[in-house]
Order: C-alpha cells, then sequence, then structure tokens
C-alpha cells in the first residue's frame, strides 16, 4: 500500500503538471503522514543534508560556468570552427551545427543550456540556407541532448555520488559515448540532406581557414582538457574543476573575447541562481522519496521482480533500458538518477556490469528523455526558438530519436566505448 501511495501520487501530481520537486516532496509526505513510520521533520532535515556537501557543489559551479560562457562569444567561435571542418559538405551547415552542439556539450555540461545558446544562431540560420524548419530544429533539440554525455556533465556528477564512483572516471567515459552520439546523427543528417538537396557552404575546406578559425576558438576548446585534465591528473577535484571553469569563463569572457560586460553579471547570476535552485529542489526531494523506497524496501523488490523475469543479462539490461526511457518521458534526468540509481546498481552489479559503464547507460538512456514527451525538456526550448508547435516537433524529431537508440545500444553491449580509457 505504501508503494502505491507513493509512485501513485508522484504520478498523479505529475498529470496536473506539478514542478517534479515539489511533486517527489509531496508524494512522500502523503507517505509519511500515512504510514507514521518517520516524523514529518524528516523532509525538511534530508532536503538541507542532501545539498550539504561538497561534490554537490560542483552542480552550481558548473551551472555558473555554463551561462557565463554562453554569453561569452562561445558559441560562434565554435560554430566557426566547425563549419571549417564540415561546412564545404552536402549538408554541411547541419553537420556543423551537430559538431557546434558537441564542443558546447564539453563547455556547458547541460542539454537545455546547449539547445538554448546553438539553437537561438543556428536555426535561423538553417531556415536561411534553405533547410526545412522543422528538420533544423528537430537536429539542434537531438544534438543538444549530448550535453549530459560529454564532459563536464551534471548528472554524471550526481550519479556519481549516488553510485559512489568516481566522477572523474565517468567524465572519461563519457567522451566516446556522446561523440558516437554526435557522428550518428550527422550521417543521418548527410543523408537527409542530400535526399533534399541541402547543399553545403562552397568555401572549400583549407588549412589556412581550419587555423584561423582553431586560433579564433582555442580559448573555449581549452576549457574541457582543463577540466578533465585536471581532475584525471590529480590536480583538482570534480568540485575545484567547476570553480576553475568558472574563473576561466569569466577570464575568457572579459580579456580574451570581450564580449563580456560587466552590465551582463547581474543577469547571469540571476538565471544560474533560478536554475541552481530549481536543481538543488528536485536533489533535495528525490534524495527524500529515494530514502523511504529503501525504508520501504523497494529496491529489493524490484530486484527480485527483474530477476524472476529472466537471469539473462542481455534480458535485464534491455528491461533497465526500457524502464529508463519510460522514466525519461516523464521524470527529471537528475530526480530519476537519485532514485533508481540505489535500485539499479546492485542488480547490474549482480549480472557484470560495471558501475562507471553503467552510469553511462544510464544517462545515455535519460539523455533521450530530453526529446520526448511530455516532459522533453528541449522540445520545449527549441520550440521556444523557432515557434514550432510541441507536437509538430515531436514528430520532426523522431529520426534522430531512431538514431539515439542505435547508438545506445552500442553503448550498452560494446563496453570499450566507455572503458577503453579507463582500462
Amino acid at each position: 500500500m505504501t508503494a502505491t501511495l507513493l509512485f501513485g501520487g508522484l504520478a498523479a501530481l505529475l498529470l496536473i503538471s506539478v514542478p517534479i520537486g515539489i511533486a517527489l516532496g509531496v508524494a512522500s509526505l502523503l507517505v509519511l503522514l500515512y504510514s507514521n513510520a518517520l516524523p514529518v521533520e524528516y523532509i525538511t532535515q534530508t532536503l538541507i543534508t542532501a545539498v550539504d556537501s561538497f561534490p554537490i557543489m560542483a552542480v552550481p559551479f558548473f551551472i555558473l560556468a555554463a551561462e557565463i560562457m554562453g554569453k561569452g562569444g562561445i558559441s560562434n567561435r565554435l560554430f566557426n570552427l566547425a563549419n571549417t571542418l564540415v561546412g564545404h559538405r552536402t549538408g554541411g551547415f547541419a553537420m556543423a551545427t551537430i559538431v557546434t552542439c558537441m564542443f558546447f556539450a564539453a563547455i556547458s555540461g547541460s542539454g537545455p543550456a546547449t539547445v538554448a545558446a546553438i539553437g537561438g544562431i543556428m536555426i535561423p540560420s538553417m531556415v536561411k540556407m534553405g533547410y526545412d524548419k522543422r528538420f533544423a530544429t528537430g537536429l539542434v533539440v537531438a544534438a543538444g541532448s549530448i550535453g549530459v554525455l560529454i564532459p563536464p556533465s551534471i548528472p554524471m556528477v550526481i550519479y556519481g555520488i549516488v553510485g559512489s564512483a568516481s566522477v572523474g572516471e565517468l567524465f572519461i567515459a563519457g567522451i566516446l559515448p556522446g561523440s558516437l552520439v554526435a557522428v550518428g546523427l550527422m550521417v543521418y543528417a548527410y543523408f537527409y540532406s542530400k535526399k533534399m538537396g541541402y547543399k553545403g557552404t562552397g568555401e572549400k575546406f583549407t588549412p589556412q581557414r581550419f587555423l584561423k578559425s582553431l586560433g579564433e576558438a582555442k580559448w573555449a576548446l581549452l576549457i574541457p582538457i582543463i577540466i578533465i585534465g585536471g581532475i584525471y591528473g590529480g590536480i583538482f577535484t570534480p568540485t575545484e574543476a567547476a570553480a576553475v571553469a568558472v574563473i576561466y569563463a569569466l577570464v575568457v569572457g572579459f580579456f580574451l573575447y570581450k564580449e563580456l560586460k560587466l552590465k551582463d553579471l547581474p543577469k547571469i547570476f540571476a538565471d544560474s541562481a533560478l536554475t541552481t535552485a530549481t536543481v538543488l529542489i528536485i536533489i533535495g526531494a528525490a534524495t527524500v522519496f529515494g530514502r523511504i523506497l529503501t525504508i520501504e524496501q523497494i529496491p529489493s523488490q524490484v530486484a527480485n521482480f527483474l530477476l524472476s523475469i529472466s537471469e539473462n543479462p542481455i534480458v535485464i539490461i534491455m528491461l533497465i533500458s526500457l524502464l529508463l526511457l519510460i522514466v525519461g518521458c516523464f521524470m527529471d534526468t537528475l530526480a530519476a538518477i537519485i532514485i533508481l540509481t540505489p535500485i539499479l546498481l546492485p542488480i547490474v552489479a549482480d549480472i557484470g556490469y560495471d558501475p562507471v559503464h553503467f552510469g553511462v547507460i544510464m544517462v545515455a538512456n535519460l539523455a533521450i528523455g530530453f526529446i520526448t514527451p511530455p516532459l522533453g525538456v528541449n522540445l520545449f526550448v527549441g520550440s521556444g526558438i523557432s515557434g514550432l508547435s510541441i507536437e509538430s516537433l515531436s514528430k520532426a524529431v523522431i529520426p534522430f530519436f531512431i538514431v539515439m537508440i542505435f547508438t545506445l545500444m552500442l553503448i550498452i553491449f560494446i563496453p570499450q566505448f566507455s572503458l577503453m580509457f579507463l582500462e
């Protein structure tokens, strides 16, 4: 009865569009009032203790760094570099957009931030180049989901904390899978563009153009190298890396690219504070929800249920992936990681999956939720930029969804994509 009340209450609240953080908290409160297993004050205590953590401090710093970078002239320089590399090919503008999203993802670590920063520039530009608006918007919306795979990734940080895995190793493990998704999207964009007759920019690739655009973008490209190199080299922790990213972004924006102004800072701080508050509420409420699940022994019940269906590792991991894909349609990525990691990690450990590899699988599954309704955060951001309805955009992303499912299967069944640089 407790499990029914917990999940039923959450489902009912989400159906009436209650924000996920509030819905998780209210559902947990209903269970505590019903069962009397714990005092109501437990919710307040957990909301505070859940975010009172040194590793969690990486989250607001990475959010702030992403906001600064988005306003500091980085997006245009990244696109110029990508356009130099692939813009001359058939569908080159589309492929350059995907490469730009991949570059920006490696800086911001956020799917919606990538769509907002790149989509605002590229969707109108692609339409002017003759691309269909639905295709252009769907492309950016799908490519933006790479942001949670390529480091620095906020979901990877949360998984590392909840699953007791190395955040540095998770960052390294996400590089190839994120690149694989980008390549898959580029292959589809090429063949679709060839079918529709979308030509390249007409400007041939030359070493001189490449070196010039690389020189302009070098300060932006150094950011992920500093973060990953610093963490993996033992110079600083992920939290310290996030703080370094903020300082570096300020230096690049103010003194190197000189596109960031003092008058921009109040809005940057306000936007990042609003995003941070939303994220921390979700983390705190999801932690309360997850602890109630543990107290009610629901994780062991789920494990027993899955193992009762089959003991075949392939069947189990496919069932888990299906569960994550469904959850990603309805639940915020961070909340899903906090709630489901304690349930699923012991199961996949028993069938031989490396915790770091499973972290990549989990984030890759939930990343697809960015483009699937009804939650689909990237869909809403893309809709706001392009003016397309959510219904129309949801249909436009179906081919990209199929490509991402295919790359997900490769990530699941070829562990080397995730673990190559860790062996």
